[in-house]
């Protein structure tokens, strides 16, 4: 990823900014640059190159002098991250510092931030499902908060649209629920995962076991190797950074095909301290900047705005762009700035040995498990009468110990090294992920005093779980563990390791699409109320949550937008 254009342009004057440079903002950049228009993006955090810049992908456990732990100072760094052990001493440079980004937490709020070119494209969990309609629909049926603006149908186009670029593996199984895509050729399971899928599909109605489907590239296309990128080495390390561009990330694909249009400036160390608004024309002008590594303050303008910076910093953002004509937050005439919300729960499952297939073993370590697709709640026949949405499992792989075994069991001696380099026993674990509803009192406000090092108010995050949700865990967990004992396995182990909100990295909700402007902030284009020209196609847009990565789903919006946008500005609307 290299020559990128750094130049900022003398009268500061674009055709279009984009704030943020991940999974939305990249999306954002390619789409506005490929349609021809001049776009500078704005990234809070450092330069990081494709390949170049992902320093820890080819290291080994023992490169590392705490064998990829990390430090207790860097602990205090990176508190956040550290307490929920999600980083270690391989992917800690992609996540931010949480004592120079401080945040406060009424509730226990898990803020995953990856303050980079790239943001968190680099780091995420890589699994890509459409929603149906039975996600659209939920919130109108059930009379919970508002009914999306969209249905299945007007995004069903951009799905398929972004599916093929990112390149996205997995099988089609033809569920009205979990609509089939565009896919390349799927990972494979091993043969203890065939004997599990087979023993639960044969077991239980309509839990169809499949391999997760995720953007990782199984084979290439044209457009694909055009950009640089080969097919998944399956080393699994992905945290890392992918040298072979084989999962889909910003750094290895949106950015670059943004470059090769030539209409693509990119400027790192910016924090946009607010956007601006013309109280004439009720439209955004441009956005003020604070230099990170200076703190010089300069203001860039263009005719369009999106905003990709991600959920919360999002809606930090709005809120802290407040003018006389909207005090409480930019385009916050519904009050609805700031609540609703959302997360994934997880941590709740099942784990199990195998006694059988002692002759097989398998290759590599690919970069996804089993996937089950959620089976309540879909009609009346799978209704409960405890909870409502449902949850899926995923995080299901089986392994065989290998020598690293040898740390619990007892042994000495030369036999006993020579036992360890055999196959150990086969395992398996399988997590659930749930869906969260959007509780408006799940919120996210400004400190009125506490500021960060650039001046920035802290932003005050007050969310958790209720009633909806522990129900549901007993479900995901004791469905889990039967499935295993169906399925032969011994030593059966179910879990529920609660953690809190944030903790599954899916945070949604804040600032969400609407038919009203009096219930929502965005429209059916992700356009704010009341102000055209600002485009807001992050997970801060999100009404519901499902129980699925959300991702392919924020993409589709910002492509979606991205052409609603461009076709505006044409007829003078914008």
């Amino acid at each position: 990823m290299e020559n990128y254009n750094f130049n900022i342009n003398a009268n500061h004057t674009y055709d279009a900014i984009v704030i943020g440079s991940g999974i939305t903002g990249g999306w954002a950049a390619k789409e506005l640059c490929e349609k021809g228009l001049k776009t500078l993006v704005l990234e809070k955090g450092r330069m990081v190159e494709h390949v170049k810049d992902y320093i820890t992908a080819n290291k080994d456990t023992w490169d590392e002098e705490f064998r990829g732990q990390i430090s207790y100072q860097e602990m205090e760094q990176q508190h956040v991250q550290a307490r929920s052990g999600y980083i270690n001493a391989f992917s800690k440079h992609f996540f931010a510092n949480d004592a120079e980004n401080p945040y406060q937490e009424i509730q226990r709020f898990d803020w995953f931030r990856g303050n980079q070119v790239g943001g968190r494209s680099i780091t995420w969990g890589r699994h890509t499902y459409r929603w149906s309609d039975l996600d659209f629909e939920a919130n109108a049926k059930e009379g919970i908060a508002i009914d999306w603006p969209i249905r299945y149908k007007d995004i069903a186009p951009w799905y398929s649209y972004v599916e093929k670029f990112i390149g996205v593996a997995g099988e089609k199984r033809n569920l009205a629920h979990l609509p089939d895509g565009d896919f390349l050729k799927p990972l494979e399971m091993n043969c203890i995962e065939k004997h599990f899928a087979a023993k639960v599909q044969n077991s239980f109605d309509a839990r169809p076991v499949m391999m997760g489907r995720v953007a990782h590239l199984t084979e290439t296309k044209p457009w694909h190797t055009a950009l640089g990128r080969g097919t998944c080495q399956n080393r699994n390390r992905c945290g890392r950074g992918c040298p072979f561009g084989a999962y889909f990330s910003s750094n290895a694909a949106t950015l670059p095909a943004a470059n090769k249009t030539g209409n693509l400036t990119l400027r790192p160390f910016s924090i946009v301290h607010s956007i601006i608004l013309d109280k004439n024309t009720n439209k955004a002008t441009g956005v003020r900047v604070i230099d990170a590594e200076t703190n010089a303050i300069t203001e860039f303008y263009a005719k369009i705005i999106f905003l990709c910076a991600s959920t919360l910093a999002s809606t930090q953002l709005l809120l802290h762009s407040s003018n006389e004509r909207y005090p409480h937050g930019l385009g916050n005439e519904s009050g609805e700035l700031g609540h609703n919300l959302m997360d994934h729960h997880h941590n709740v499952g099942a784990m199990g040995s195998f006694e059988g297939l002692q002759d097989s073993y398998y290759k590599g370590r690919k970069p996804a498990g089993l996937f089950i697709p959620k089976y309540v709640n879909l009609n009346e026949k799978t209704k409960q009468a405890n909870f409502k949405r449902g949850f899926n499992y995923q995080a299901g792989d089986a392994v065989r110990a290998s020598w690293n075994r040898g740390v619990n069991e007892v042994g000495v001696g030369g036999n006993f090294k020579d036992a360890l380099m055999k196959p150990g026993e086969w395992s398996m674990s399988m997590m659930a992920f749930g869906e969260v509803l959007p509780y408006h009192e799940n919120k996210v406000t400004l400190h009125p005093t506490l500021k960060d090092k650039w001046g920035i108010p802290q932003l005050v995050i007050d969310a958790g779980f209720k009633d909806n949700e522990w129900n549901m865990r007993k479900k995901m967990k004791e469905d889990a563990g039967e499935m295993f004992e169906k399925a032969g396995f011994k030593n059966i182990k179910t879990f529920d390791n609660p953690t809190a909100l944030g903790n599954s990295i899916h945070e949604m909700g804040t600032a969400r699409m609407g038919k009203d402007p009096k219930t929502s902030v965005l429209n059916e284009h992700n356009q704010i109320h009341g102000i055209p020209n600002v485009f807001v196609t992050d997970g801060s847009c999100m009404v519901s949550s499902n129980s699925v990565n959300p991702s392919l789903t924020y993409m589709a919006l910002t492509a979606r937008a991205v052409d609603f946008a461009v076709s505006e500005l044409k007829k003078n609307n914008l």
